[in-house]
């Protein structure tokens, strides 16, 4: 019964902080024309990307606009410093609870610096759409938006220490929730689309969630034997295996891959060159299909590789099971063990992107088929991270009401 009350509330934290950081986004910066910023923002690929993680705030310019985005980009940047830096390496391996909290610190020491960074480019952006621009004005938005984002990274931490679930990954959920009610209000179909076309685009649909739910939760895993059980084979624990997910880098992937297709265009447009060499060949790739999946899926393969470098070190690996005197059945530990996960981590890195790019294409291909845009205002990349963040949430969820269950049990 405790921790049934324990899970509760743990659920009405979450659900409150929740709503409060979703009210803090429409909670606007004064002196700003909204109407004008709208009307501008509505054909800008980047502002559109960055409103699937803000709820739609970079067109509200609210409190809270940046959102988790430079708590989410700092995190990224300390990982890549840390497998930099040896002595942050050091400090994360060997010390414990006491290395996580100096990781900690230094990621929101860089959230602070990256929000202050993003916070002076969005006053900068918005000069044409404000009332009185002035020294005032750009140091308030500043300080805003820098406080407001500091604020939300504190949410996600309050959520992930005394919620359920990961509080950075659940504030991005709820923000592309959110906007799932306006995009579908221009949602239209054809006159000539029948209920045969309907419901084939709602199977093909169901397809997609399957074959996200089968990414997120698919993985290899790899038996080990400790030193006792080396002369009984026959004996080896089917419990007793390393996990090794088939997509380690969740959807960042698609998500760094699409903002560095936007990216070019996005500078471009900022230093009005349209008429320039440079221009009309990036307009020329990019609007080639062949050339555009090319380079799309290059950068999809490239990023999951990346971030599967950054999860997973099999030196770790073949180490932590040297400690723990446990080895690979049939493989040496060592040397051998390492080039033996090097292998097996490789292989599922690729297919993993390759379903990735797959996935993030089928929109396109069903729209090349039948000429109906599906999943409109909800793409694939926002559909992957609903299932991830589901998923891990209702597994915490679930943990807890075993927990309480074998408590019960042992009383």
């Amino acid at each position: 019964m405790e921790k049934r009350t324990k899970l509760v509330q743990k659920i009405f934290i979450t659900l409150i902080i929740l709503f409060v950081s979703r009210v803090g986004i429409f909670i606007p910066i004064p002196g700003i024309n909204h109407e004008e910023l709208i009307e501008s923002i509505g054909q800008n690929t980047i502002v559109n990307f960055l409103n699937i993680f803000s709820g739609g705030g970079f067109s509200t310019i609210g409190i809270f606009s940046l959102g988790i985005i430079p708590y989410i980009n700092s995190s990224i940047i300390t990982q890549l410093l840390i497998k930099v830096i040896p002595q942050l390496e050091e400090i994360q391996k060997n010390e414990g609870e006491l290395g996580k909290q100096k990781i900690s610190k230094i990621t929101r020491y860089l959230t602070a610096i990256w929000a202050l960074i993003q916070s002076l480019s969005i006053s900068l952006w918005i000069k044409p759409y404000t009332f009185n621009w002035n020294s005032n004005f750009l140091i308030e938005s500043i300080l805003t938006l820098t406080t407001g984002s500091i604020i939300i990274m504190w949410f996600s931490e309050i959520i992930t220490e005394y919620g359920i679930g990961n509080g950075a990954s659940l504030l991005i959920f709820q923000n592309i929730i959110s906007n799932i009610p306006k995009n579908l209000q221009s949602y239209k179909l054809d006159n000539t689309s029948n209920s045969i076309t309907v419901l084939c685009l709602l199977l093909i649909c169901i397809i997609i969630l399957m074959i996200n739910i089968l990414i997120q939760d698919s993985k290899r895993k790899i038996s080990i034997i400790s030193a006792k059980q080396l002369g009984e084979q026959s004996k080896i624990n089917p419990q007793n295996y390393i996990p090794l997910r088939l997509n380690q880098g969740g959807v960042m992937p698609i998500v760094f891959a699409s903002a560095a297709i936007a990216l070019p265009q996005y500078i471009l447009s900022s230093i009005n060159d349209s008429k320039g060499l440079l221009s009309k060949t990036i307009n020329f790739i990019l609007s080639n299909s062949l050339s555009y999946l090319t380079i799309y899926s290059i950068f999809i393969i490239t990023f999951s590789y990346f971030y599967s470098s950054i999860i997973l070190n099999p030196k770790d690996i073949a180490e932590n099971l040297q400690k723990m005197g446990a080895s690979i059945p049939s493989i040496r530990p060592g040397l051998e063990t390492i080039e033996y996960l090097n292998k097996i981590i490789n292989k599922l890195t690729f297919i993993g992107s390759v379903f990735l790019f797959i996935i993030a294409q089928c929109p396109f291909i069903i729209f090349k088929i039948t000429q109906i845009s599906l999943l409109q205002g909800l793409g694939t990349t926002s559909l992957l991270i609903l299932v991830g963040v589901a998923i891990d949430t209702a597994k915490q969820i679930q943990t807890y009401i075993i927990s309480e269950q074998y408590d019960n049990m042992m009383e």
